[in-house]
């Protein structure tokens, strides 16, 4: 394999390679707030409300008619990780839980035998703009671990181990590791039967911000490992005497120690990296299972017994005009900050 390989432009949703599923960047420059917590409605006139993924004066509304987001949707048999750099993102699901969330901090969702929940952008600033900026990676599950009891994992941006190093030119780089390890540094621990809980599966996920001319060598890891680079911010940056433009992905060879270089401006990019499940894939909307089979399972019993059903007085539940994180478990237990 060649160090560098399977350079493409990145788009909204960009390819990952297996035990990764896909990743979607969402990037909207939200206007101010109404009282709804949602735009001025006059800017909603010509949208396919509903389904709303054409950007238009700067903002998608996906599927929110109201409030951009998404409402309830169900899950099963795979994971999200939701990585937020700006704007704040309100959870509700059909356990009970519910959290708000944004602006550096990552959820890590086991969706396992089945889970509803949604996924609203409320724009609470109603006096300037509501930028939002997040990935959301969908990480597969081993056929052993599909019908795993839901969970989540909160991991604020004051916990995420994050690594700066300084070059011999004095330039500096910044590693926020949302997964694995970098340079002995460790992640925060996933929740347990994540395919990232068992480090022989070599689950990594960087966060990766560097000075004009800084450098970085990625570490090596085993020869089955997947390892792939997604430059999303930036002017150019080269790998091992190959130059990745902005907006671009490439996928790297895991089994050698791989040397970054940033060209001029600032650059960031995120990387992944983990073992391959060695099984089927079936996907079909919000189910990933091993065989069409399971797929149509999934929809039946989705239709019988609705996941747990929902709580919730709305589809698209928002919690108040309080810009305060938190975090309330389906058990009652609750974590905030400022």
């Amino acid at each position: 394999m060649h160090t560098v390989s399977d350079i493409k432009a990145l788009g909204f949703q960009w390819e990952m390679y297996n035990p990764f599923l896909f990743c979607a960047h969402h990037k909207d420059q939200y206007p101010r707030g109404e009282e709804n917590l949602g735009p001025d409605p006059a800017m909603l006139k010509g949208r396919n409300l509903g389904n709303d993924f054409e950007v238009k004066d700067g903002f998608r509304m996906y599927h929110g008619d109201t409030v951009p987001g998404f409402p309830v949707h169900p899950h099963r048999g795979f994971e999200t990780i939701t990585i937020t750099l700006e704007g704040l993102i309100d959870h509700a699901d059909s356990l009970g839980g519910a959290g708000r969330y944004g602006n550096g901090d990552v959820q890590w969702m086991t969706a396992g035998k089945g889970i509803q929940h949604t996924e609203m952008f409320p724009l609470l600033n109603m006096e300037k703009e509501n930028p939002l900026e997040l990935f959301q990676i969908w990480l597969n599950l081993p056929k052993v671990s599909k019908f795993a009891e839901p969970q989540y994992k909160m991991f604020w941006r004051e916990d995420l181990p994050l690594l700066k190093l300084t070059g011999a030119n004095g330039k500096d780089t910044e590693v926020r590791i949302i997964a694995g390890d970098f340079n002995k540094t460790a992640a925060l621990h996933p929740t347990p039967d994540s395919w990232a809980a068992d480090p022989e599966n070599e689950i990594a996920i960087w966060l990766v911000k560097m000075d004009p001319a800084a450098s970085l060598d990625l570490p090596a890891a085993s020869g089955n490992i997947t390892r792939a680079i997604y430059f999303y911010r930036g002017e150019e940056i080269e790998i091992e005497g190959k130059t990745l433009p902005v907006q671009h992905q490439a996928k790297l060879d895991a089994s050698q120690k791989v040397s970054v270089t940033n060209g001029k401006g600032e650059a960031r990019f995120l990387i992944v990296q983990g073992k391959p499940i060695a099984e089927p894939v079936a996907q079909y909307g919000p189910f990933v299972m091993n065989s069409r089979s399971e797929i149509q399972q999934a929809y039946d019993d989705y239709t019988k017994t609705r996941f747990g059903g929902w709580p919730w007085d709305s589809n698209t539940p928002v919690h108040g005009t309080e810009a305060r994180r938190f975090w309330k478990s389906a058990d009652g237990k609750e974590e905030t900050r400022p």
